[in-house]
C-alpha cells in the first residue's frame, strides 16, 4: 500500500487540476446555454451594410474692406487646425471642400484701414458675417456647426 500512497501523493495536485478544469469547462458551457450566446460569427453570412453617400461641403472664408487695405488674419480650418496670414492685402478668401459631416470655423482679422468685414459661407449661404470701424479695427465671424 505505500507505492500507490506515494503515487497519490505525486498525482493529486495534477488531478485537481484536471477536474477543476472539467468543472469549470461544464459551467461556462451551460450557461452559454442558459443564456443564448450563440455563435454567429461568420465571414461569409454577414452583409455589409452599403455607405450611405453625403454632399461634401464647401466653406469659404472672407476677409474684406477698403481697396489697398491690408489686414492679419487668424483662422481655424476644417480640421480645427489655427492658421496665420500676415500683412495680406484685402480682399481675401479661403475656400476648401470638406466631406466632414459637421464642421467649425473661425476667422479674425484686424486691418489698418478704417472698415473691415469678415464672412463665412457654407455652400453658398451666408452663415455669418460681421464688421468693423475705427481705428485699426478688428472683427471675427464664427460658425459652430455647419
Amino acid at each position: 500500500m505505500m507505492p500507490a500512497m506515494t503515487v497519490l501523493k505525486h498525482v493529486w495536485v495534477p488531478l485537481v487540476i484536471v477536474v477543476a478544469v472539467a468543472v469549470a469547462g461544464f459551467t461556462v458551457d451551460r450557461l452559454r446555454q442558459v443564456f443564448g450566446a450563440h455563435d454567429t460569427t461568420s465571414a461569409g453570412s454577414a452583409r455589409s451594410e452599403a455607405i450611405k453617400p453625403f454632399n461634401p461641403k464647401r466653406v469659404t472664408m472672407e476677409v474684406f474692406g477698403p481697396a489697398g487695405a491690408v489686414a492679419s488674419i487668424n483662422y481655424l480650418d476644417v480640421n480645427a487646425v489655427p492658421q496665420r496670414v500676415d500683412d495680406v492685402a484685402l480682399p481675401w478668401t479661403y475656400s476648401v471642400t470638406t466631406t466632414a459631416p459637421a464642421v467649425s470655423v473661425n476667422v479674425v482679422a484686424q486691418g489698418d484701414s478704417d472698415v473691415i468685414g469678415c464672412r463665412i459661407l457654407v455652400d453658398d449661404h451666408v452663415e455669418d458675417e460681421s464688421s468693423a470701424n475705427g481705428v485699426d479695427p478688428q472683427t471675427f465671424c464664427l460658425v459652430k456647426s455647419a
